[in-house]
């Protein structure tokens, strides 16, 4: 049996010494067969260094750099198509996510599961970081219209475990954008849970700022669901019918005691209008937007460097 982990690196030059270190002490319990995969995402600090020092160091530990910052999930896809294990496991590389857990891991795809969730306990993320994503979540299942079992929580993360099964049908998944988890759940399987105790990052602050949260969200919905362009429809002929109703009253009032001016309203309502459309307009160029990207047939990721590979 051999176990591949993949982690995607972004700002973590004094975090990689120790994530290696703890992912070689756990997996060494398991097996003697595996390989430890880092992505350098573009890091601006030395995180390509201190990958390269490790896979010197470590036959074992195999180092790509990308052309340029493709997003950690171009980057997790990046390191599951170059796998060679039975299963492959996915971490983040500021030691939130305790490489302990991966014998549990292991444990429940060895009872036929192919994909392993891990849910966290108590999510160690400030508190606007944690309300944002329990919003966002909400907000993407609504939205995806999704079944109980494809439904996105706040406290699944992309700590998981899948087997060479999903590795393979992972590799025919072609969109330009998407996010990890998302096309776990629309891949399907059988999969498992395994409870974990999330805990603090080991160096540093996240990179993911209110911006990328908010195109995150944004990829993940769009990229996902049509059900934006379908409630814009239906707001709409609501809107419509409304106005029809209005005209009907605005007619029979007219009659029974005369015309009344009112530019007041009138500007309010026209506003409130062309607010309506160009909201209507945006989502839809949201989703040409993402069309145009998608069409362009782009690749995913472009590799720079390969270190034991």
């Amino acid at each position: 049996m051999k176990i591949s982990v993949v982690s995607p690196v972004y700002r973590a030059e004094k975090i990689i010494d120790e994530l290696v270190n703890q992912i070689y002490a756990a997996l060494k319990e398991i097996t003697n067969d595996f390989e430890i995969i880092l992505i350098d995402d573009f890091s601006p600090d030395d995180s390509w260094g201190e990958i390269e020092r490790q896979c010197k160091k470590y036959d074992f530990v195999k180092g790509i750099k990308l052309s340029r910052n493709f997003g950690q999930h171009n980057a997790i896809k990046t390191g599951i198509d170059l796998v060679s294990g039975d299963c492959c496991i996915v971490m983040d590389c500021d030691l939130q996510d305790d490489p302990k857990y991966i014998k549990a891991l292991i444990s429940k795809w060895q009872e036929g599961n192919d994909i392993v969730y891990t849910i966290k306990e108590k999510r160690r993320h400030s508190s606007f970081k944690n309300i944002t994503a329990k919003l966002f979540n909400v907000a993407f299942n609504y939205l995806a219209n999704t079944s109980s079992t494809q439904k996105a929580h706040s406290n699944v993360g992309s700590y998981s475990l899948i087997s060479i099964k999903v590795v393979n049908a992972f590799k025919n998944y072609h969109d330009y954008q998407f996010h990890y988890l998302m096309v776990l759940r629309w891949l399907g399987f059988q999969s498992a849970n395994v409870k974990i105790e999330h805990q603090k990052r080991f160096e540093g602050e996240s990179s993911y700022s209110l911006n990328k949260l908010i195109n995150h969200a944004i990829v993940g919905i769009i990229y996902q669901s049509d059900r934006l362009l379908k409630l814009s429809i239906q707001f709409g002929f609501t809107l419509s019918l409304l106005s029809l109703i209005s005209i009907i009253y605005i007619i029979i009032n007219y009659f029974i005691i005369g015309f009344q001016s009112g530019w007041t309203s009138l500007f309010v309502i026209i506003t409130f209008f062309a607010g309506v459309i160009l909201t209507a307009i945006g989502i839809l160029g949201l989703y040409i937007g993402k069309m145009f990207d998608q069409v362009k047939n782009r690749p995913q990721y472009i590799i720079d460097k390969k270190i034991n590979i």
